[in-house]
């Protein structure tokens, strides 16, 4: 089974630019993160399972319909499951894990397999799959990387991970190879718990002033 690239989750990506990477410790911070979220018209969020409330998390922030969820640092088919039920619209990996991909081809959700190489990449491409996460980024020659892999790979798009900030991320989303950036740069939990959200709000409202300026 291939992927479905023509999925509206990509068109979504594409045009949003920005993922947000996100971690919840702390459930009351959610409504004010899709409030931030919202206001800014960046209704895209990655869910990461690096807590034991990914899960409640999702769940909590698919409910409006308002944003599309998606489960990061998948790396297990249980995992992908669990986010499935918890609403998840799209799963992204750190590294290309089959039983994940085949999970989400089943059941025609996108899937981000995390790259970084040559081979990553062509494995991912063996599903079908032209939209890879590059992680990490920064680590792995960041642009520059990009740049070359898009030579053999004209037909792959990359999300960026990893290093990326406001300084740069402008400069990645210039390259026509790149969908889209993600990174908990964006808006997270630290930043909504520092005062309220005030800050996080004013952050994320640069950034897209910054993305709608160029």
């Amino acid at each position: 089974m291939l992927a479905n690239m023509d999925h509206e989750i990509y068109t979504q990506l594409a045009e949003t630019k920005l993922l947000p990477l996100y971690t919840a410790t702390d459930l009351s911070c959610l409504d004010k993160l899709e409030e931030i979220l919202i206001n800014n018209e960046v209704r895209f969020i990655e869910v990461t399972f690096r807590s034991e409330l990914a899960a409640q998390a999702m769940k909590k922030l698919s409910a409006s319909g308002e944003l599309t969820v998606g489960a990061g640092t998948v790396r297990s088919l249980e995992e992908a499951e669990t986010a499935i039920e918890n609403g998840a619209k799209f799963i992204v990996s750190p590294a290309v894990v089959p039983e994940v991909i085949d999970y989400c081809l089943k059941q025609d959700i996108p899937v981000f397999p995390g790259t970084a190489t040559p081979g990553d990449i062509q494995r991912a491409l063996a599903y079908g799959i032209k939209v890879v996460k590059f992680f990490p980024a920064d680590i792995y020659g960041g642009l520059k990387a990009i740049k070359a892999l898009s030579g053999p790979f004209y037909d792959v798009q990359f999300l960026p991970t990893g290093g990326i900030d406001k300084n740069n991320f402008i400069e990645y989303l210039s390259d026509k190879h790149v969908i889209g950036v993600g990174g908990s740069f964006i808006i997270s939990e630290a930043l909504i718990l520092k005062d309220d959200g005030a800050t996080a709000s004013a952050k994320l409202e640069e950034l897209v002033g910054l993305l709608q300026s160029n």
